[in-house]
């Protein structure tokens, strides 16, 4: 089976050595994202949308997501983050972790990581 990496042109792919996501055996991998904005719920939104079009770019939407990270440096900002993705995941929820962490810069306030199962 193939391996398929998938490129969002962000800073830190070149800088680091990593792409957006590599779809292989069946799932795709999207790396940490994290997005722009002045408050962690703007940061949020504008994650899940690059997290969205790598998902797109490889066959797979939010439904189809089976698990997802959340990396704060504040993790009681988290509970602003929970109507965003409430309506992003809906019904269709995955398994998810939260972790309180440094991130790589500190204008970052959210960082997401998620795990999709292709469909069939």
């Amino acid at each position: 089976m193939a391996i398929k990496r998938i490129h969002s042109g962000g800073e830190f792919e070149s800088k680091v050595g990593y792409c957006r996501a590599v779809v292989a055996g069946g799932f795709v991998h999207v790396a940490g994202t994290v997005g722009q904005g002045d408050t962690v719920e703007a940061q949020c939104a504008s994650a899940l949308d690059i997290i969205g079009d790598a998902l797109k770019q490889a066959g797979a939407g939010f439904a189809d997501v089976v698990r997802v990270t959340y990396m704060l440096p504040d993790r009681t900002e988290f509970e602003n983050c929970w109507p965003v993705l409430a309506e992003t995941f809906g019904t269709n929820p995955p398994a998810a972790t939260m972790i309180e962490c440094g991130l790589i810069d500190p204008k970052y306030r959210i960082e997401i990581e998620v795990t999709a199962l292709l469909p069939a």
